[in-house]
């Protein structure tokens, strides 16, 4: 068994009791014939996107972090793909810990930081 990370993007309009079907639904693909299981689910919310996906702007994020058989990711896969309601997914192989979502403040404080990098003392 490996583990795998997945990030899943939902549309933003979705309630988390829809979403949590949903994971349901695709854990349940990951845990199937007692083949993987899932290790933590970690709910990173609403965000703003990058650049508009479908014509959303906005995503409800979703961390999974899953140990199964290589052989039964391409079904899992593919049942995300057929979703219309799951805007992006990505599915690695997990390399350790997972990270903490970051809140704006945090994001914010850390561009404020990084633009007074020169070395002058003009700040």
């Amino acid at each position: 068994m490996r583990d795998y990370e997945v990030v899943y993007i939902f549309d933003s309009a979705l309630d988390r009791s829809t979403i949590d079907q949903k994971l349901e639904t695709f854990n349940g693909l990951v845990a199937g014939n007692g083949k993987g299981e899932v290790v933590a689910v970690e709910h990173w919310g609403k965000r703003q996107l990058a650049y508009p996906i479908n014509r959303h702007d906005n995503g409800y994020y979703v961390v999974v972090q899953f140990r199964t058989e290589p052989e039964s990711l391409p079904e899992f896969e593919r049942a995300i793909k057929l979703d219309e309601q799951v805007l992006r997914h990505l599915v690695v192989l997990s390399e350790g810990e997972l990270p903490s979502p970051r809140s704006a403040e945090e994001e914010g404080r850390k561009r404020y930081d990084d633009d007074d990098d020169d070395d002058d003392d003009d700040d």
